[in-house]
């Protein structure tokens, strides 16, 4: 019979290993811990201090510790790892779950098997970078699967381009998951349609004509998400639509140079506590990612009931719905096509609307925030149930 201790609920112990914290990563595991403890386990966040992730989980009932990490490899990279190790000896989880991949380097290193470990990648390592520190990055990933009991991927393409990288491990796909309670469609208020009403309730945004085109993109502003793309297309589409406007969400490394090169039709919001409002302002929500494992912030938009534009990158054609993947998807970096995607999706607010209802059931059948933690409960459960003389490669302690 299993003990108690391996179900998770009263009596369990998680340890969030979590860099980097902002994003779509930190709302993966704001919405995980709020499930969590809610079922009675005990919740550990380990994250560094900076940024929203440790004061929210905090929030929610979770105990936070500090873990000073950068978001790459560096000279700090073994005390990253020695702290690592404290904690786990001195917490005692049943499961240490670490997410992106730093978290999972120094996690897997620290840890080697003598604690389940599962490693959510949240989009593959080596595709943020080219050839020798590629070559390295997945042979390291080949490596680590030997100390990982299970790689959580968030959409089927994340774990081909695992398997086709030569990660030989255990896999379950866990999909992101939307919660449809904040992230919904906008109503009207004070007599207006609910695309203005949203947008009258945003002060950037309130002394646009209603009728203005407009785009939103929210993430990090970085090479990962794509917006120089964006920038680069959003010429061509005001050649059609010269009234059009578009709203990059989010800060970020690339800011600086992003804003130099930006015409004034393009607003940057900077970082916002809620991106909700946002959704329900634009016509249309626009993701250029280069590379992704399953994007947040399209569902996150799709519940708000708005069309989306993707790059074809991984996770994206899954995360739409059938009958939108001709419109609604462009290839990576191409910005002559995403121009042209957006300029006949802005055209055609019928199309839109349908896609906006369209987008919305689908992510409220397929996307719930609450599949998804019942999801990871599961593989907490299968992994902390497996004797410690069948995981791979513990070490005595």
């Amino acid at each position: 019979m299993r003990s108690s201790r391996h179900r998770p609920g009263p009596g369990f112990t998680v340890l969030h290993l979590v860099q980097p914290v902002d994003g779509g990563v930190g709302r993966v595991v704001a919405d995980l811990v709020r499930a969590q403890v809610a079922a009675g386990m005990r919740v550990v966040v380990a994250c560094p201090g900076h940024g929203p992730l440790a004061a929210d989980v905090a929030a929610l009932g979770a105990e936070t510790e500090v873990w000073h990490a950068t978001r790459d490899p560096g000279v700090g990279l073994p005390a990253e790892i020695r702290r690592v190790a404290e904690l786990a000896g001195r917490i005692r989880p049943d499961v240490v779950h670490a997410h992106s991949a730093k978290a999972g380097f120094a996690g897997r290193l620290a840890v080697r098997g003598r604690i389940p470990t599962v490693f959510q990648p949240h989009a593959w390592s080596f595709e943020a970078v080219s050839g020798t520190t590629a070559a390295l990055a997945r042979g390291w990933e080949r490596l680590a699967a030997r100390w990982t009991a299970r790689v959580v991927c968030v959409s089927e393409a994340e774990r081909d381009r695992g398997a086709r990288a030569g990660v030989r491990a255990r896999w379950s796909v866990v999909h992101n998951g939307v919660d449809a309670d904040r992230f919904r469609p906008a109503d009207t208020a004070d007599g207006l349609a609910p695309t203005a009403a949203a947008r009258a309730a945003l002060p950037p945004l309130a002394q646009l004509p209603p009728d203005t085109p407009l785009v939103v993109c929210v993430g990090r502003l970085c090479r990962q998400k794509g917006q120089d793309i964006l920038l680069r297309a959003w010429p061509l589409v005001l050649r059609q639509l010269p009234r059009a406007r578009l709203v990059l969400v989010g800060d970020g490394p690339d800011a600086e140079r992003l804003r130099a090169g930006a015409p004034p039709t393009v607003l940057f919001a900077g970082s916002v506590e809620d991106t909700a409002p946002w959704y329900r302002a634009a016509d249309l929500v626009v993701q250029p990612s280069r590379w992704e494992g399953m994007a947040v912030a399209p569902l996150e938009a799709m519940a708000s009931g708005r069309a989306v534009l993707l790059s074809d990158v991984d996770g994206a054609s899954e995360s739409l719905p059938p009958g939108q993947r001709a419109q609604c998807l462009t290839a990576p970096d191409d910005h002559d096509a995403m121009a042209t995607a957006i300029t006949a999706l802005l055209r055609d607010r019928p199309l839109r609307e349908s896609f906006g209802r369209e987008g919305h059931q689908h992510v409220l059948s397929t996307y719930d925030v609450r599949q998804t933690v019942r999801a990871i409960a599961d593989v907490y459960r299968d992994v902390a149930a497996v004797p410690r003389s069948e995981r791979r490669e513990p070490i005595p302690q």
